[in-house]
């Protein structure tokens, strides 16, 4: 790498390519910073008969923490446990690997009282993103009885 910058790219499509560069980046630079090694991604998903993903969630572990991105259900099958078998599984997986807490967010209009039935927690909030609602962040301690 130069000192002298050449050139700044921005886009509103970034290549997942790229975005995997710099979360492996700040991956490398974290666990560099910590001595703590043991990062690993968790993806479930839900597929209808076809094949086509019906729900899943996203995130990863690292830590003593699982950090889930992206809990996701399609409309059609909301209401019929889909969301809670993959949190449970999240969960499982989150104490497999050690996590001693879930963290995550969600927004007002999303679904805080879904998180709180499984024991989550409003942990702060920031009014106003997006206008009128809020962004709140929550955590679930799995080390306590």
């Amino acid at each position: 790498m130069t000192s002298e910058l050449t050139r700044i790219e921005m886009t509103d499509e970034p290549r997942p390519d790229d975005v995997r560069y710099l979360d492996d980046r700040l991956y490398e630079f974290n666990a560099g910073r910590t001595g703590i090694h043991d990062g690993r991604l968790l993806g479930i998903f839900a597929r209808d008969p076809t094949g086509e993903i019906i729900g899943g969630l996203y995130g990863w572990t690292w830590g003593g923490s699982c950090e889930i991105k992206i809990l996701w259900v399609h409309e059609a099958g909301r209401g019929r446990r889909l969301g809670t078998r993959l949190l449970e599984r999240a969960e499982s997986e989150a104490r497999a690997r050690g996590a001693k807490q879930i963290v995550l967010d969600t927004h007002s209009f999303q679904a805080p009282r879904f998180y709180e039935r499984f024991g989550f927690e409003s942990i702060g909030a920031i009014a106003g993103y997006p206008t009128g609602h809020e962004k709140i962040y929550m955590r679930k301690r799995l080390d306590s009885p």
